[in-house]
């Protein structure tokens, strides 16, 4: 599954863009200045916990607040 199929999965399941993850990101202190300031655990907990995501679409929107682009 491509990077972008992984991030069309996310906002058909949650109905939250990649955008809104970036914005919740930064109200839970999780980036700052657009940096990550937290290990990839801390955000795959938090993401598995709120939105239900597995493991591989959490890892997803990780890489997505690390900077990587679809």
């Amino acid at each position: 599954m491509s990077f972008q199929a992984y991030l069309d999965n996310i906002q058909e399941k949650t109905g939250k863009s990649p955008e809104d993850f970036k914005n919740m990101a930064t109200a839970k202190g999780f980036l700052h200045d657009g940096e990550l300031t937290v290990k990839a655990t801390e955000i795959t907990n938090w993401l598995k916990a709120d939105f239900e995501l597995g493991h591989g679409h959490a890892m997803a929107i990780f890489s997505l607040l690390k900077g990587k682009t679809a």
